[in-house]
This record gives C-alpha cells, structure tokens and sequence, in this order.
C-alpha cells in the first residue's frame, strides 16, 4: 500500500505500530502527505544521568516525525531509509515538561532522496528541539 494509507492504517490501529514506539511510548497522533506528528509524555524512564530525557529520546522522536513525513509521500512499492539526522538541542525535558511533539514535514523530494525536517515542541508551542533528515528512496522488492 502506499505510505500514507500504511501510516494511516497504523495510527488507526489496524496495523501493528513500530517496536521503537513501544519501547519508547511513543505515538503517531497526526499523518497527512508531507506532514507527520509524534508525541510522548515524559517520564524518568526516559532520563539521562543527570536528570532530563535523554537526548536519544529527543533524536528518536525527530526522526520517526521526519521520516514518516517522507513515508507519507511515498508511492506503493517503495520504500525509503534515514541517511543522515542533524539534531538541535534547544532546552532540556523533564516529566514537568509535560507531552511533547515532534512534527515532521517534508522540505524536497527527488527520485532518489528526500530531505525533511522535524521540530520538538512542548504544550505552549516552546522549540525544544530541531532536525534535518536526508532519506533514501529505494523500491521494494517484488514478493
């Protein structure tokens, strides 16, 4: 199917979500072509040492927004991966944080490669984060 109806279908729960998300708790709340948005509430199973949510956390919620805005374009039949993520650390997060969102859209997209970016933002709309993803575009193989 094509991207979007696949996300579609996921955040709908007739598919199985991602085993990242679980691990995580993290949820697809918004997916329209070009566009897709995550959120998580913190928690302290989400902290560093030194007390915020790991900025793995933070890498991890930017490029599951940035790369399923790309999934959302994509024609049945192919598929893309991440080639690169450049994240922006802008304020730290803590359960008083409260739910974050990460919102992805596309910038461009060729035949071969896609760039998209993705913003972390708190509940009044604060930046807490930002990144740019390059993606590769490649077709399935026929089954």
């Amino acid at each position: 199917m094509a991207g979007i109806d696949f996300l579609r279908e996921v955040q709908a729960g007739r598919l199985p979500r991602a085993p990242i998300s679980s691990t995580v708790d993290f949820t697809l709340d918004e997916v329209e072509p070009g566009r897709a948005v995550f959120s998580l509430t913190p928690g302290e199973e989400h902290y560093n040492p030194i007390g915020s949510v790991h900025g793995g956390i933070f890498a991890t919620l930017l490029d599951s927004a940035a790369g399923c805005a790309v999934q959302s374009t994509l024609p049945q039949g192919v598929a893309y991966t991440s080639l690169d993520l450049t994240v922006k650390f802008l304020r730290r997060i803590t359960v008083e944080t409260g739910t974050v969102r990460a919102i992805g859209t596309v910038v461009n997209q060729g035949r071969q490669t896609a760039l998209a970016q993705a913003q972390l933002v708190d509940a009044k709309d604060r930046l807490l984060a930002h990144a740019t993803s390059s993606c590769l575009l490649f077709p399935l193989p026929a089954s």
